[in-house]
């Protein structure tokens, strides 16, 4: 028995996500809250969950009358179509990251939303990177105009090593057909949104792909990408699984300096005069503006999984905003579609990206009719 203004939530997809939220759930960490549901067609991943009820498919447990929302978990496939069904069913979804494995699925789970029965229901995205109060406070820099005009971005992401034993461990794993990609949807897409949130949509990606360089596997794990911006900015997206020790660094340069964010912390680097100001009416050939740090430490990494899986709770409860909206997911596949294409093509690719045209390459290396290897 539930209590009034407690949403009953299902999970469907008990891996280790979907099992970490579960337990978190039936832990009462999460307010307002509470597991009634859980679905996997793996009967040993349900056995992981007891007290609540048990289903071997996500419909069903849609179906049940059981749940008033969902948390999606499975494998990036199924993301879209199990979310479709429980939109259509008329609940609550949030799912797991990233929305679909290409940007035509995300754009059918997206209409899935705009169709869906009650105004109220809400949808949202397991974006945990969200709430980390660095990148928090690099787009309050950014949108109150202290950073001014943003001219160039790079960020590193190789803290992310898998070994074989990690790719061994599920079929589904590294695979186009499982996951539609590697690094870039897997690893990555919390780093590729944080991209598209700070600084907006790039228009135009060239990227180099190595797909299977350091792993036995047929999907990319060495990313390099070129990124154009509207307005002129440039920036650098690098990542990998292969590469140990690694970093996350986060580097953006500015007209008003430069910022870093590494390491639990933000350093602005503040220049005293902006650099086109200084550039205009220094008589110094080879001057800079003087500069400053400025250090903003970050207690802890904010709120996180918790963090998202309350909001939503909030969101259907009392109409609070989402901090992720799971519409702006369609950002991040998209981009890691077109650094995939641009790979795989050689060339630069132009955003929006041709939703028909991804699909169907994706379609032939799923099939095995094209190879990502040279």
């Amino acid at each position: 028995m539930t209590k009034k203004g407690e949403v009953r939530v299902g999970v469907i997809g008990i891996g280790t996500m979907g099992a970490a939220h579960a337990r978190d759930l039936q832990a009462g960490k999460v307010g307002r809250a509470v597991l009634t549901a859980v679905a996997d067609a793996d009967s040993g991943a349900l056995a992981r969950i007891s007290g609540a009820e048990r289903f071997r498919d996500g419909k069903a447990l849609i179906d049940s009358g059981l749940v008033d929302a969902v948390v999606i978990a499975t494998p990036h496939p199924d993301h879209p179509s199990s979310a479709a069904a429980a939109l259509d069913a008329g609940l609550h979804v949030l799912v797991e990251k990233p929305l679909a494995a290409h940007k035509a699925d995300c754009e059918h789970v997206i209409a899935a939303y705009a169709r869906r029965p009650r105004a109220e229901q809400v949808f949202a995205e397991m974006f945990n990177q969200r709430t980390d109060p660095r990148y928090i406070k690099v787009r309050d820099l950014i949108q109150s105009g202290e950073l001014g005009e943003i001219r160039r971005v790079a960020w590193t992401l190789t803290d992310c090593f898998r070994t074989d034993a990690y790719y061994r461990s599920g079929g589904w794993r590294a695979t186009w057909r499982g996951e539609g990609g590697g690094v870039l949807l897997n690893q990555a897409p919390h780093q590729l949104d944080l991209l598209v949130w700070l600084f907006g949509m790039p228009v135009r990606v060239r990227a180099f792909c190595g797909f299977g360089a350091f792993h036995d596997i047929e999907v990319e794990d060495r990313v390099t990408a070129y990124l154009e911006f509207k307005g002129g900015a440039t920036g650098v997206f690098i990542t990998s699984t292969g590469e140990a020790p690694g970093e996350n660094r986060l580097v953006v340069v500015a007209d008003r300096g430069r910022v870093v964010v590494e390491a639990g912390k933000v350093v602005f680097t503040r220049n005293d005069v902006p650099t086109d100001e200084f550039k205009r009416t220094s008589n110094e050939r080879f001057a800079a503006p003087p500069a400053r740090p400025i250090e903003f430490p970050a207690a802890g990494p904010g709120a996180q999984h918790l963090g998202i899986l309350q909001n939503f709770v909030a969101a259907i409860l009392d109409g609070e905003s989402l901090i992720a909206p799971a519409v702006e997911g369609m950002a991040s596949v998209e981009l890691a579609n077109a650094m995939i294409e641009s790979a795989l093509g050689g060339d630069v690719v132009e955003l929006p990206l041709d939703a028909t045209r991804y699909a169907a390459l994706l379609a032939d290396l799923v099939s095995g009719a094209r190879s990502a290897r040279k």
